[in-house]
């Protein structure tokens, strides 16, 4: 072809927009346009795209951070106000316990008061029961009452039992009395012959002999015997007993134990 009929060509394809520009009719031919094929609803793409960050403000932080703050403090309040509460009321248990120990206090007090009471009328009348005993069951001698108790005792034992019944231990106190106890003792044991405690000893001093109301003994009945002559314990034996044969006192030991004489008053008599 000629050089007119090929710019005549390329005016043609210019006017149709298929113009190729100038220095590239020798470069290879462009790609085909391929058209963007859309996938069906339901596919998942093969690479998911990262969320953008949401943009922070530092005055939403400390919102944040002070709601929270009020929130921990009202349960903070809730819980002091329910310990307050549990004090009150174990403030009034315990108030109310209090009070009732204290009429519990006093109710012992008057319980011990009563049997106190009770003891003290106990011994009155056991005392006054052995009074009667020893003036029913004994021998009287003028305002006494003498009763032997065939029962083993030391002389302190002798003594007590004496003062719980009402009584003291037998202290002849002149030659009238004593005949009067050595006749009844000596008729109680009959026909043997067993020593008995008498109130008398010289425990404070020795040789020097009181009854057991703290009174000096005027008149003796010792032993006299040519063998054994009575007393002659010296500082080992301070307790006096009579025999109930003759009705001589001898010294013995005192934790000795041997029957025993009570005395009473008589009241009938008086």
């Amino acid at each position: 072809m000629g050089p007119a009929v090929t710019s005549l060509a390329l005016l043609c394809l210019c006017s149709l927009g298929l113009c190729v520009p100038t220095g590239t009719a020798d470069a290879p031919p462009a790609q085909a346009f391929q058209p963007e094929v859309k996938k069906a609803r339901g596919d998942v793409p093969d690479i998911l795209p990262e969320p953008e960050p949401e943009p922070t403000s530092p005055v939403s932080d400390f919102e944040t951070s002070y709601n929270y703050v009020l929130s921990r403090l009202a349960g903070m309040d809730q819980a002091i106000h329910k310990l307050n509460v549990g004090h009150y009321t174990l403030d009034v248990k315990v108030s109310q316990l209090m009070d009732r120990l204290s009429r519990m206090d006093a109710k012992v007090g008057e319980l011990e008061d009563n049997i106190r009471e009770v003891y003290q009328h106990s011994k009155d009348n056991r005392k006054e029961t052995g009074r009667l005993e020893g003036c029913q069951k004994g021998r009287r001698m003028g305002y006494k009452c003498y009763l032997v108790y065939n029962s083993y005792e030391d002389y302190a034992g002798a003594a007590r039992k004496c003062l719980e019944r009402g009584g003291r231990m037998a202290m002849p106190r002149d030659r009238k009395e004593q005949e009067a106890l050595a006749d009844y003792v000596k008729s109680f044991f009959h026909p043997g012959n067993w020593p008995v405690w008498l109130g008398i000893n010289d425990l404070r001093s020795e040789g020097m002999y009181v009854f057991d109301d703290g009174t000096r003994v005027s008149y003796f009945q010792w032993r006299k015997h040519f063998l054994s002559s009575q007393p002659d314990g010296g500082r080992r034996e301070n307790c006096v007993a009579m025999s109930s044969d003759d009705g001589d006192w001898w010294d013995h030991y005192c934790d000795r134990t041997m029957n025993y004489v009570c005395e009473f008053d008589d009241r009938v008599a008086l």
